[in-house]
């Protein structure tokens, strides 16, 4: 069983750590956060309204837990990915990669 610190990070009952950051991952805005903090740090008010305008306490919700995870960090030019998340990140990167072919391939069977 997963210890507390992970469990504040995902509810999830699994020893899969996959299964833990599929959950976190499955949040409301959580891919929104991450895919807006792709290219840059951004401030908590440039992050809320690149995100369509998020309530702040969901996006205050979102960045404690992803801090927790240690996917992102804070620093004086703001949020933005760490090691790890630059990590996962690139991997979302590819994710939308497939997307794109996926798109037109689904596209093409119309």
């Amino acid at each position: 069983m997963p210890d507390k610190s992970k469990r504040s990070v995902s509810p999830v009952r699994s020893t899969q750590p996959v299964m833990w950051l599929l959950a976190l991952l499955g949040r409301k805005w959580t891919l929104r956060v991450l895919w807006e903090l792709r290219d840059q740090r951004l401030s908590f008010r440039a992050l809320q309204a690149r995100c369509d305008d998020i309530s702040p306490s969901v996006l205050n919700r979102r960045l404690k837990e992803l801090k927790t995870a240690m996917i992102i960090d804070h620093n004086g030019l703001g949020y933005g990915y760490t090691q790890l998340g630059s990590e996962l990140g690139a991997q979302l990167l590819n994710l939308n990669d497939w997307a794109a072919k996926w798109s037109v391939e689904m596209e093409a069977l119309r």
